[in-house]
């Protein structure tokens, strides 16, 4: 029997996948379940971040028979953050949930994660308290990046790569997400003003597939992290951070370029040292620096806008 869906659901469900084609129909039913005890009007919206498993063609029958189904399918695999950039600027209800496909999320945890964002909140992510991963594979590595990002961000969360999350509308539109940047998504949020928090949620082991967790996330997650300090930190004041640190650089040059000075007044050579071009390098590399941090006042970040409209190959219902 085919579900009709109200005119504007009150709740989008997001649900970014790449190669979940067995988990895909009980996520499914389990959401469908939640629902319809909760009695509000949804979507649930599938970005398939280019599976080659046939996790589409899942997708694709969902949506014949339940209207609430709705499918985003990219080109190729883009990674989780433009798939939810996409999704984002798509979805349509006052809330937004996002979750993962392969099934260690709970659909349970909706209710939780709404009533705590009715509690004033704009952002609301889930705190996998008791993680069902392999310990050293995952869950230490989580626990120092979780260290690291409130270290230089200042917001104190347990678990910010949490994919259970619930959002505003009003939150999701400020968001611009390319990289990794979606593992800041509440770093990123709260620098902006919006009130952030975490409640503890229930977490599975996997049941299907293998899990698309990578040693290059590493890397790749550390050089986002330096560009999320950045951007809120200094997105508005970029001279803080060049002005400051070409400062600092240049100050080191004429420190060493006094003292080969002194040196050179008291009778000694200092032509062929090595700490004369060490002291004039810092000099000029700080004087870029703080030229840097001129050029980029200048700059407009606050228009930068990402759109990869070119990199959906399909829809379904939106």
């Amino acid at each position: 029997m085919r579900t009709l869906q109200k005119s504007k659901p009150e709740l989008s469900i997001v649900i970014p996948l790449l190669n979940e084609l067995e988990s895909i129909p009980a996520l499914y039913q389990g959401i469908v379940q939640e629902m319809s005890a909760m009695n509000c009007g949804y979507e649930i919206i599938f970005i398939d971040d280019g599976s080659t498993d046939g996790s589409f063609d899942v997708i694709s029958k969902l949506r014949e028979n339940d209207e609430c189904v709705k499918g985003i399918r990219l080109r190729r695999n883009f990674g989780k953050s433009l798939a939810l950039n996409e999704a984002f600027r798509r979805a349509s209800g006052d809330i937004l949930i996002t979750m993962d496909a392969d099934l260690q999320d709970d659909p349970k945890e909706i209710p939780r994660l709404i009533a705590k964002l009715n509690e004033g909140y704009d952002l609301v992510s889930g705190w996998k308290k008791i993680r069902k991963d392999p310990v050293i594979s995952k869950n230490f590595p989580s626990k120092l990046f979780n260290m690291m990002v409130t270290w230089g961000s200042g917001l104190k969360l347990h678990d910010f790569n949490c994919g259970l999350k619930a959002y505003r509308r009003s939150v999701v539109g400020k968001l611009h997400l390319y990289g990794e940047m979606h593992r800041f998504v509440p770093v990123l949020v709260h620098a902006q003003g919006y009130r952030v928090t975490e409640i503890p949620v229930k977490h599975h082991s996997r049941k299907f597939g293998v899990s698309k967790f990578g040693l290059t996330r590493f890397t790749h997650g550390f050089f986002d992290f330096m560009t999320v300090v950045f951007l809120t930190k200094f997105l508005k004041r970029p001279m803080h951070f060049f002005g400051g640190l070409g400062s600092l650089v240049s100050a080191i040059g004429v420190i060493i370029c006094i003292y080969l000075t002194y040196l050179w007044l008291a009778g000694e050579v200092i032509g062929n040292r090595p700490l004369l071009t060490l002291g004039v390098l810092l000099i000029i590399g700080g004087v870029q620096m703080i030229t840097t941090g001129l050029d980029d006042e200048m700059l407009n970040y606050n228009n930068r806008k990402y759109d990869n409209g070119e990199i959906v190959q399909e829809y379904l219902g939106l």
